[in-house]
């Protein structure tokens, strides 16, 4: 792998334009020629036009007031073939079936950037099973290959790239170019910091599967915090008690501290039901409790919500109203978002269930009613579930079922 200061500005490829590979292609892109691929021909007209295909506000600023040195295709070889770096940021969804992430479009891109460009240095974004890497390197003994994860939070990727909390890359070891591979990933940490605002970025060069394990193991303590104070929540509300006080108390000790507890319907998103899945499956011949506790009690989590709603819906006329699909305020992703299962529930349940969503173009979310017109939903529901507060709904509080206590994400 080239390292920067020994080229000067670097021909680069990413390939995906998700958070991940549309921030990673923006902030890249200050110093870089970036070309940014994607199989989605709106997204990639999107960029060409300094248009965001996400939502992302820094992204969406910088797309339209920065001078940046981005373009973007859905001719991959054509990218790849004239690149000196390739960011491989291609979406790994969880396989149930084979309890494992499906990486097939990882290969896919590796496999066609090899072939137009044997040389092509590239680095893999995308979250991967843990040993995955290496068992690429593996077969490819020729390839300039490094793991790296990323820290994103998404609404707010950009802003996570260009302040990051830390920088990891990771390389395959005990393999004869494994001190190649080794000065990649330092050359590709030092990239990233270079393109970053923030002095003295925290940075580890390890092996590629600890670096997997690195962020499987951070995405599945998240997960844990949501799942401890949604389960904090569940006691004080089956006890009558006042949560945010409790919270509160508990959050005073500086070891927890007063961030991420804000209970909701259960984790969801891009990464962390997958991540935890995924760690899980990875745990297959190994001791372990916790692991498998995190991904069990984000269900349990999403049927006692159901099952409140739907105590609320029997005292009442009319139907259940889901406001909103997102998983968190301010996103556009409702990909494995929990308020989904409790629709899930509430339909086996016998519930009406009607949905406001103006962001879906039909009329109906499976057998479920899209409502657009928010007055007309606000009328005609009994009971408003929302998994995180809108001021949209300050006229309604009345009816409204929510556990966002603090009015935060």
């Amino acid at each position: 792998m080239t390292r920067p200061q020994d080229k000067g500005c670097l021909s680069i490829a990413v390939a995906g334009a998700g958070y991940v590979g549309l921030s990673l292609a923006v902030l890249l892109a200050q110093h870089h020629d970036v070309t940014v691929v994607d199989v989605v021909e709106e997204k990639v007209r999107a960029i060409q036009e300094g248009r965001s295909p996400l939502r992302d506000p820094l992204i969406e600023q910088w797309l339209a007031t920065k001078d940046l040195r981005l373009t973007a295709t859905v001719d991959g070889a054509a990218a790849y073939a004239g690149a000196d770096l390739l960011i491989v940021a291609a979406p790994t969804d969880y396989d149930a079936a084979k309890d494992f992430f499906d990486t097939s479009h990882v290969e896919e891109v590796l496999n066609l950037a090899y072939r137009v460009n044997p040389s092509i240095d590239a680095v893999i974004k995308s979250t991967v099973p843990v040993g995955y890497t290496q068992s690429l390197a593996e077969t490819r003994p020729e390839a300039n290959l490094v793991f790296s994860p990323e820290f994103l939070r998404e609404g707010r990727a950009l802003e996570d790239n260009l302040y990051p909390s830390r920088i990891i890359a990771g390389y395959p070891t005990g393999l004869a170019g494994s001190e190649r591979l080794r000065s990649g990933a330092r050359a590709f940490v030092g990239l990233l910091a270079s393109c970053s605002l923030k002095p003295d970025v925290p940075t580890l060069v390890m092996g590629a599967t600890e670096a997997e394990a690195v962020k499987l193991f951070s995405n599945t303590y998240l997960a844990l915090r949501v799942a401890y104070f949604n389960e904090l929540d569940t006691y004080a509300d089956v006890k009558g008690l006042d949560t945010a006080a409790i919270v509160e108390g508990v959050c005073l000790e500086p070891r927890i501290g007063s961030f991420y507890n804000n209970p909701s319907f259960g984790y969801g998103g891009y990464c962390l039901p997958k991540d935890t899945r995924q760690l899980l499956a990875n745990y297959r011949d190994v001791p372990q409790n916790i692991i498998a506790a995190i991904v069990n009690a984000n269900a349990t989590r999403k049927r006692f919500v159901a099952d409140e709603v739907e105590r609320l819906w029997r005292r009442e006329e009319g139907p259940v109203g889901i406001y909103r699909l997102a998983m968190k305020s301010g996103s556009d992703n409702s990909r494995a978002s929990s308020i989904k299962d409790v629709i899930d529930h509430l339909r086996a349940d016998g519930v009406d269930v009607v949905l406001y969503e103006p962001a879906l173009k039909g009329r109906t979310l499976g057998d479920v009613e899209v409502v657009k017109d928010l007055d007309e939903f606000k009328d005609r529901c009994s009971v408003i579930v929302a998994n995180r507060w809108n001021e949209d709904l300050d006229d309604v509080a009345a009816k409204v079922y929510t556990r966002d206590l603090f009015h935060r994400d």
